[in-house]
């Protein structure tokens, strides 16, 4: 996985981000952080999508909707509460 791939699944999840040793990402959800991810700086360089993938709690075949925008924010929220990483709302 390429840093601009990284970036648009950021973007399309509406993460927050902050820059420090890494750039960092988290998914705020009902005022909670549910997920974190971070890669390292520079452009060009390689991440391992298998590390993304565990921080994200998604499948491989997940991973590739998001990327590819066949999985929306929703959908992935859906996934979380499925995986029971955020509680089902009452």
């Amino acid at each position: 996985m390429k840093v601009h791939d990284f970036d648009k699944v950021v973007t399309k999840l509406g993460m927050q981000t902050r820059d420090s040793s890494h750039h960092h990402a988290w998914l705020v959800h009902d005022g909670e952080i549910v997920v974190r991810t971070k890669r390292s700086h520079g452009k060009n360089k390689f991440i391992p999508e298998h590390l993304i993938r565990k921080q994200l709690h998604v499948s491989q075949q997940q991973f590739v909707g998001l990327h590819s925008c066949t999985v929306s924010k929703d959908d992935y929220i859906k996934i979380l509460i499925q995986r029971n990483i955020i509680a089902p709302r009452a």
